[in-house]
């Protein structure tokens, strides 16, 4: 392979930090691989820009930016959304970054399959279609014989999956357990540092863009709980869905419960666990000169293991860059292995 076609379908923060991550790293891997990439299409929730040529990534993203549609880009602009992309171009890999949907994982889930039966390989960052069909998602990618990657699923830029399953492939890993959510673990940290109410941080964290509009997912740990879905099948080998896990979320974490913890030494975490025993999600003390102890929007997982005992890795759990950098080092990985 000296070429590598791409679609990237899903344009909002994640998607355009996708082609914003091409844009800049592609002559780097051509350098370093031999490999070109070509974005042959990118799909936003409505329309298209379609070229088998290839697109101008700044120009996707100017488009975007000043037009609200990618059917605006000059030339090759178009009305075709969704999964028809798929069949309006010739291409390698599918780039999915669409929204979660805990609902029904779609369209996650039909593009994914989709590219599977054509015999694509594909990079994701979406968590609905891992957490609610994991099995059948790698059934069928297996039954395809393609490459399926989803490191950008869990904790954004920080890596745990691939770490997990290839670094550390001489050890058997036991449990995880970590500060999954970015938005739940700003909310907690200001409280504890700032006295502040959850009401008053949960509306500074939207005012910030560090929280949605509709804060249900990350406050109520549902997002979380996906991620300890994803984990528990992709790393300890466990057939868990959503509905397998015990979840509680930070909403109804008092001002007081968290002053009356930092009295006694701890802070108060929202802690996703992943073992055998159990898959939970749930607010937990922590001790303040421990390793989870940490502020802000980061993300951190302790991966306890039978060879090199417990290993810790943090890193940014969202962002549009750096949750396109796991998928980029996803494509990476892809194209290493043709």
């Amino acid at each position: 392979m000296d070429e590598c076609k791409l679609v990237l379908i899903g344009f909002g923060a994640v998607g355009q930090g996708v082609a914003r991550a091409i844009s800049m790293k592609k002559e780097m891997i051509n350098e370093k691989f031999g490999i070109s990439l070509k974005v042959v299409a990118a799909g936003d929730s409505s329309s298209s820009a379609i070229c088998q040529d290839g697109l101008d990534e700044e120009l996707l993203l100017k488009t975007k930016e000043e037009t609200g549609k990618l059917a605006n880009y000059p030339e090759y602009g178009s009305d075709i959304s969704g999964i028809d992309i798929l069949d309006a171009v010739d291409y390698d890999v599918l780039i999915e970054a669409t929204p979660t949907n805990i609902v029904d994982a779609e369209p996650a889930k039909s593009l994914t399959l989709k590219a599977f039966a054509d015999g694509k390989d594909v990079v994701t960052s979406n968590k609905g279609h891992l957490a609610l069909f994991y099995k059948e998602i790698i059934e069928a990618k297996e039954k395809a014989g393609v490459d399926f990657k989803f490191e950008a699923s869990v904790g954004g830029a920080m890596p745990i999956i691939n770490l997990c399953q290839e670094t550390l492939a001489s050890c058997g890993i036991s449990s995880i357990k970590g500060i999954l959510n970015g938005t739940t673990n700003y909310i907690l940290s200001r409280m504890t540092t700032e006295g502040m109410t959850y009401e008053n941080t949960l509306a500074e964290s939207q005012q910030l863009g560090i929280a949605e509009t509709d804060p249900t997912q990350d406050v109520e740990g549902i997002d979380a709980a996906c991620k300890v879905v994803i984990l528990a099948n992709s790393v300890l080998g466990i057939d868990a869905t959503y509905d397998d896990v015990e979840v509680r979320g930070i909403s109804d974490v008092s001002l007081e419960a968290i002053n009356l913890a930092k009295e006694e030494g701890y802070y108060v975490k929202l802690i996703g666990e992943v073992s055998r025993k159990q898959l939970k999600v749930s607010p937990r003390l922590v001790k303040k000169n421990s390793p989870f102890a940490i502020d802000g929007t980061l993300n951190l997982a302790n991966i306890t293991t039978d060879l090199a005992d417990d290993i810790t890795v943090m890193g940014k759990g969202a962002g549009s860059l750096e949750t396109a950098s796991a998928m980029l080092t996803d494509l990476i990985n892809i194209i290493k292995n043709k």
